[in-house]
């Protein structure tokens, strides 16, 4: 049987909340990805332009440190990556988990939370952070009209 880990950054707790229905409804892990310093509601005040996660959210290259590591992530076969959608992507910290794994050989299935905007090409740069032999799906964004009952079809139809 494939084992599945659901690994999610959150915010506010909305991300967390749509991870745990998904890793109740699969069966799954949770893992939750946090910033070595925790963001500040400051921090996460996008419309200044000199707050952390705007600061962050506009280098590409920035990868801020989180607080531990996922442990064996060789147990799982499927890692689904959870996040809310910052300035079109998934945030910075997030790109530092998907750095610090080795994902060879595995699913990845991204979802995003956010109130209007989609996924966009979140899977495209997921894919080039991973690197080659990583399955990584398009995924999909998981909204407030989402009933735990479609997220449990969406999840059983994901032939894991």
């Amino acid at each position: 049987m494939k084992k599945a880990l659901v690994a999610y950054f959150s915010a506010s707790g909305v991300t967390a909340k749509a991870a745990e229905e998904i890793a109740a409804a699969d069966g799954a892990d949770l893992f939750e990805i946090r910033p070595a310093v925790p963001y500040t509601a400051e921090d996460l005040d996008w419309r200044n332009r000199q707050s952390r996660s705007s600061l962050e959210m506009a280098d590409p290259d920035c990868r801020p440190p989180i607080a531990e590591g996922v442990g064996n992530i060789a147990a799982y076969d499927t890692v689904f990556v959870g996040f809310p959608i910052w300035w079109g992507r998934e945030p910075s910290v997030v790109d530092t988990f998907l750095e610090s794994c080795d994902f060879t050989g595995k699913r990845i299935i991204p979802f995003c939370t956010s109130g209007g905007s989609g996924i966009g090409k979140t899977a495209e740069r997921i894919r080039s952070l991973v690197g080659e032999g990583v399955c990584v799906d398009e995924g999909r964004r998981i909204g407030g009209d989402m009933s735990e009952e479609d997220l449990k079809l969406w999840t059983e139809g994901l032939d894991l």
